[in-house]
């Protein structure tokens, strides 16, 4: 059995597509664990799940603690060897305090997973995405945590047909409390979903040139502004809702226009799956040259106001 658990219903989708994949090699069932309500378990089913539990009567937020008894006693209750769960902060947490109990194996953003020769295998990168690890599990139940972005979904499929079923798990009682939970102050900005995004690095001399590079974003239409941890993290020119990099988001537009950036692995990672690169830098050694699709060697206060005006000609 092969069971999927994440607390992102978009990522969930997409670790049901690899799922039904591993599943249908390995002649097993799909099991989806929502914990909570569980108003998204009839539409798991359409996405490739065979069986949909959803755990009655957990905590009202998330503990780390209490979900891994959850998902323990559904893991042994369906005999689930292969566990994906989805590459969040919550998930990541979750996943690895699950390995200490289950004595299972653990793997934290696979960026792939497979089969070779019946054996679960994945793909990681290490030393800050500057090489990719391939790795296998020799423990009985193996658990993988893996990123959005990694795999499509499956196409919904209304006729599929599948059994819901609701459960209560037994949960211990720990010493941590949930005193509070505030939601993050979002600047409306979502690059892990955009299908467009102009980045900014610190090719830009001044905060206020960050104009010239979201005049260019809305140019193009169906926009959105990305910018290198330097922008975000050093300068705060820009929220974290827009870094793109290793320790930010992880994207896969279809276009991504970087402005100034130098294209240090950190960053890379982060946008490396994106379909089109363009990259503008006045460095034609800057590393991001590497992973781009077209490159524009020039100053970017004087290419992206061309492009500005070429567009708008459009």
């Amino acid at each position: 059995m092969v069971l999927v658990y994440s607390d992102n219903e978009k990522l969930m989708k997409e670790l049901l597509a690899k799922a039904r994949e591993l599943a249908d090699g390995l002649g097993k069932k799909v099991t989806a664990v929502v914990v909570g309500s569980g108003e998204a378990a009839d539409e798991l089913i359409r996405y490739g799940a065979d069986r949909v539990i959803v755990a009655e009567g957990g905590p009202g937020a998330f503990k780390a603690e209490e979900y891994a008894d959850i998902l323990t006693g559904a893991i042994e209750e369906t005999g689930s060897r292969i566990v994906l769960i989805g590459s969040t902060k919550s998930g990541k947490e979750l996943a690895s305090r699950l390995g200490g109990k289950l004595g299972a194996g653990c793997m934290i953003d696979c960026n792939r997973v497979f089969l070779d020769s019946g054996e679960l295998t994945v793909e990681r990168g290490v030393y800050s995405g500057n090489a990719v690890s391939v790795e296998r599990f020799n423990s009985d139940i193996k658990i993988a945590t893996v990123p959005g972005k990694a795999f499509d979904p499956l196409e919904k499929d209304d006729g599929r047909s599948g059994e819901v079923e609701r459960k209560t798990y037994q949960i211990g009682e720990y010493a941590s409390v949930v005193a509070r939970v505030q939601e993050m102050v979002s600047q409306g900005v979502n690059v892990e979903d955009a299908e467009i995004i102009v980045s900014a690095g610190r090719g830009l001399k001044n905060r206020e040139d960050l104009k010239m590079i979201e005049e260019l974003a809305e140019a193009i239409k169906g926009y959105t502004l990305g910018c290198s941890r330097p922008i975000a993290a050093d300068l705060k020119w820009l929220p974290e809702d827009n870094w793109i990099g290793l320790s930010g988001h992880k994207v896969k537009p279809k276009l991504y226009i970087a402005c100034g950036i130098s294209g240090q692995i950190q960053h890379i990672a982060g946008m490396r799956d994106s379909s089109i690169i363009v990259a503008i830098n006045k460095d034609a050694d800057a590393p991001i040259f590497k992973s781009a699709d077209y490159g524009i060697v020039g100053d970017i206060y004087k290419v992206v106001p061309r492009l500005i005006e070429e567009l708008k000609n459009q």
